[in-house]
């Protein structure tokens, strides 16, 4: 409020009054002010509430700001087209392979030969060849079976490092070796492996200090089972023997043996000379066909797994000597002739690295016929014959037979 000329008052808003109007002026005020005090207690809260809600924005942006970008959705990778695994012999149901050893009259391996040069037969059936596999595409499963009872125990270290010679020589790095001792029992020495940790677990068998039974039937049948179970079908299978072959602790043998004792036991009445003869006999008798029931399931062991059988017999030409020592090689021959393998007889221990070398260059030169068999009979074994009608002077040695899968 302001006093200007003529005694008149101006108040702030540009009101004129006269200076008696203070009084009035006054009064307007008061009343002014009794309306403005409720409004802006009214209008306190709300301009507070506004306030918390500008904070909390700015407060809500500022966060919002110092959180990092979400992560990207997620991106549909399309799946690669597989690429098809090719086989190096076309398997199917009524596919057999026959690895065939062809060797001259000095028994050095005869390379060359043609598959038109071949003639095979099933059951007396001619079969048309499919293909002449190649041997250094088909990898060799190689189990080594070394004897370790006391018939051979002189002859044991030499024996062992002959055999890890042959393993570390003969297996490339596709190929695999599995170790079996004959002893008492089959005993699994060294799993499917390579050649080096073979050849060292070889080295670190020792063999037997006193006289000790020898099961080496059971082994053979045993090698032969778990070659069947754990080695690619299409794969190359070979048994290796150390061995002189004599068992008198296998399954069959030993229940004959127990069972002509029994008889015997039981009939002790007749103690005469022609008893005894008699008894004997009996027993002899029972041990043969003991023999010979446990070498045709060997043999059908074998053949199932279409392993070929190589054999090494540390004992010699001595073993001529003895009727049970040639009864055991002999059935090591049958073995080997019946997969299409070589029982060997060295003259002296010195001989065992050439036969050795032998075995490996006729692995590495065999001739894998394939064919697709036109023969319906099912479950029967199937005969076949093999041989070279352009090169007769040849020696062919091949499997006698196969047991054909089930379907």
């Amino acid at each position: 409020i302001m006093p200007s000329e003529g005694g008149q008052v101006i108040d702030f808003a540009g009101n004129k009054m006269q200076a008696g109007g203070m009084r009035t002026w006054l009064m307007h005020s008061v009343r002014m002010r009794k309306h403005f005090v409720p409004a802006l207690v009214l209008s306190a809260p709300v301009l507070f509430f506004f306030a918390i809600i500008l904070l909390i924005t700015t407060a809500t942006a500022q966060k919002i700001k110092q959180l990092p970008p979400p992560p990207p959705g997620p991106r549909y990778k399309p799946k690669p087209t597989p690429t098809p695994e090719y086989e190096v012999i076309r398997i199917s149901s009524n596919l057999v392979v026959v690895p065939v050893s062809v060797t001259d009259a000095q028994g050095q391996p005869v390379l060359g030969l043609k598959q038109s040069e071949f003639h095979i037969e099933e059951d007396g059936r001619a079969q048309e060849i499919a293909q002449l596999g190649d041997p250094e595409q088909v990898p060799l499963e190689i189990a080594i079976l070394i004897d370790v009872s006391s018939s051979v125990s002189d002859k044991f270290a030499f024996e062992e490092r002959a055999a890890t010679r042959f393993i570390t020589q003969v297996l490339r790095p596709m190929d695999r070796a599995t170790v079996y001792a004959i002893d008492s029992t089959p005993r699994l020495e060294q799993a499917r492996s390579t050649a080096e940790m073979a050849a060292a677990k070889l080295m670190s068998i020792k063999a037997a200090n006193g006289p000790s039974p020898t099961a080496f039937y059971d082994t053979v049948i045993e090698a032969a089972r778990y070659l069947t179970k754990n080695t690619p079908e299409q794969h190359r299978r070979v048994i290796v023997v150390i061995s002189d072959g004599e068992d008198n602790y296998s399954n069959r043998v030993r229940n004959s043996a127990i069972a002509v004792y029994r008889v015997t036991q039981s009939d002790t009445d007749d103690a005469s000379p022609a008893a005894r003869k008699r008894m004997l006999a009996a027993w002899e008798a029972a041990l043969q066909q003991g023999h010979q029931k446990a070498q045709a399931e060997v043999q059908q062991e074998l053949q199932t797994a279409n392993a070929v059988f190589y054999s090494i017999n540390p004992s010699g030409q001595a073993l001529r000597l003895n009727i049970i020592s040639t009864r055991a090689q002999n059935a090591m021959q049958q073995l080997a002739t019946a997969t299409g393998g070589t029982a060997f007889v060295p003259d002296q221990p010195e001989d065992l690295d050439p036969l050795f070398a032998r075995i490996a260059n006729e692995l590495r030169a065999q001739y894998l016929l394939q064919y697709y068999s036109n023969n319906k009979s099912a479950g029967a074994f199937r005969r076949i014959a093999v041989s070279t009608p352009a090169q007769p002077q040849v020696h062919v040695r091949a499997r006698e037979g196969y047991y054909p899968k089930t379907k």
